[in-house]
């Protein structure tokens, strides 16, 4: 939208303010707390995995032997597009609770629910007066599949039912997942969440395995819980091959989706993980990750490696073709590396990664974010075919309470007007991260911050067409954000 001066000085002032908080982090000074976790990781919204799994005597006794775990957040967005093109700016803030019995017998339960409302934002509704495109940010801080009413949103996020017997686990019911295909993405308010079974079977310390059944989805930026076929398309949907509006929302006919993994650690510092990811009627994809740490200096060396393929299943969502979801012709084939070096302070990383050009690679949106060495909070390469991405990334931990992340990244995507590779009209891009983190201790123990900048500059021609621009290059990105966890 277009703004008056009057409205524009404003914004720039939130603007000056959120530079300003970021400023002060850096002046006084993390254990890095994620946003966007390592598999190693269980997700951590509640911070609830520290209770004990000793067994109750009676099932009153696990309810009164349960845990409240509370997660309260506050999100302020703000996006300068260039020149004319329309900027935003959303704030969010939302509380929920989160309750999980103690055991009986091995078995434990849990529920949890959040709101939130918005507090204080420009009009996200109206679109760019000069391109025609709605806003691309700020507007997921809420529901994006109900955008007349952002006031006041809520859903039920997990209910379960868990058995436990020593470190074997199944999990039964609406949970949080942590894999390269499902996972949190918890960049905006909410996270996404998944409806099925989970089963978590170690064998040894050396290996073991984790496999699952999903048929429901709560992406994030949503309310509602979702068949997992209609869980696709709730996001932009972009362009199909042959460069018209893509019609598979609505349109993915499927049972479930099937996902596995197999974790080896065969010798000292060396860790192999194999996952398949098997959508019914629609795609399957393998990636084998392997992963080596070595002593190196005052430090230690580490690299991985990232192998994937993926094929399509059956209809690829819908027997008629221009409905269907995965429309590639040909398999999709992805290599990453990573080869860095980390010690107490620093993290050092570089890490690059390749789409081949046979199609794009296609994961639904709504499930997670990429799980590539190169992924850069803010911006994606799925839904892009003929990808080359090169990204270093720098972390520093001052002190045990505040870091500072630094991302550089070049990405080399095919040409905007390439409709059989290019999803979603995105320019090859320069992005530089800013990332800072801060955890407080004494009477704010619990509050963690955030403070992230995002720029972007484009590398590759848009035809002079502002829709290849806005939301996409030459802008740049403010996020500060607020956690309390109790």
């Amino acid at each position: 939208m277009v703004y008056t001066n009057s409205y524009k000085n404003k914004y720039n002032l939130k603007r000056q303010n959120v530079l300003f908080v970021g400023i002060i982090f850096l002046i006084f000074g993390t254990g890095l707390f994620g946003q966007h976790q390592d598999l190693k990781e269980k997700p951590k919204i509640w911070q609830s995995e520290e209770k004990s799994v000793t067994d109750s005597m009676t099932l009153l006794s696990a309810f009164k032997k349960g845990k409240v775990n509370g997660h309260f957040r506050y999100f302020f967005s703000a996006t300068d597009n260039k020149g004319d093109l329309s900027d935003y700016y959303a704030s969010a803030v939302g509380g929920g609770l989160r309750f999980e019995t103690a055991t009986y017998k091995g078995f434990s339960s849990g529920i949890s629910g959040f709101y939130l409302f918005n507090a204080g934002s420009g009009d996200l509704l109206k679109k760019d007066s000069l391109t025609g495109q709605p806003n691309r940010y700020e507007i997921s801080l809420f529901d994006l599949t109900n955008t007349e009413s952002l006031e006041e949103i809520n859903r039920v996020e997990e209910f379960f039912i868990k058995y436990q017997k020593n470190d074997f686990k199944v999990t039964f019911g609406r949970q949080l997942l942590n894999t390269p295909f499902i996972n949190l993405q918890d960049g905006r308010m909410r996270p996404t969440a998944a409806e099925g079974f989970w089963v978590e079977a170690p064998v040894s310390k050396m290996h073991g395995f984790q496999l699952g059944w999903v048929y429901g989805m709560a992406p994030r930026s949503t309310s509602k819980w979702y068949d997992i076929g209609e869980s696709v398309g709730l996001y932009t949907t972009g362009i199909d091959t042959s460069g018209e509006r893509s019609k598979y929302s609505k349109n993915v006919n499927t049972k479930g989706a099937f996902l596995f993994n197999y974790h080896l650690k065969p010798i000292s510092g060396l860790e192999i993980n194999l996952w398949n990811l098997y959508f019914d009627n629609v795609f399957n994809i393998t990636l084998l990750q392997a992963e080596m740490e070595r002593s190196l200096g005052n430090g230690t060396g580490y690299l991985g490696s990232q192998n994937a393929m993926q094929v399509k299943v059956g209809q690829g969502g819908n027997v008629d073709s221009e409905k269907a979801y995965y429309q590639n012709k040909n398999n999709v084939f992805i290599l990453g590396g990573r080869l860095g070096w980390k010690n107490k302070k620093w993290d050092h990383s570089l890490n690059v990664n390749r789409i081949s050009d046979g199609g794009k690679f296609l994961m639904p949106r709504e499930w997670g974010r990429d799980y590539f060495y190169t992924f850069m909070p803010r911006e994606r390469n799925e839904g892009q075919g003929d990808v080359t991405a090169i990204v270093v990334k720098s972390l520093y931990k001052m002190n045990k309470d505040l870091s500072v992340i630094a991302m550089l990244g070049k990405v080399h995507l095919s040409d905007v007007e390439n409709f059989y590779l290019n999803k979603y009209g995105l320019p090859s891009y320069l992005q530089l991260n800013m990332d800072i983190r801060y955890r407080f201790s004494g009477w704010l123990q619990g509050l963690e911050a955030q403070f992230l900048f995002v720029n972007k500059w484009k590398q590759g021609e848009n035809y002079d067409n502002l829709r290849y621009v806005i939301h996409k290059v030459d802008m740049q990105l403010y996020n500060v954000i607020l956690n309390f966890r109790f």
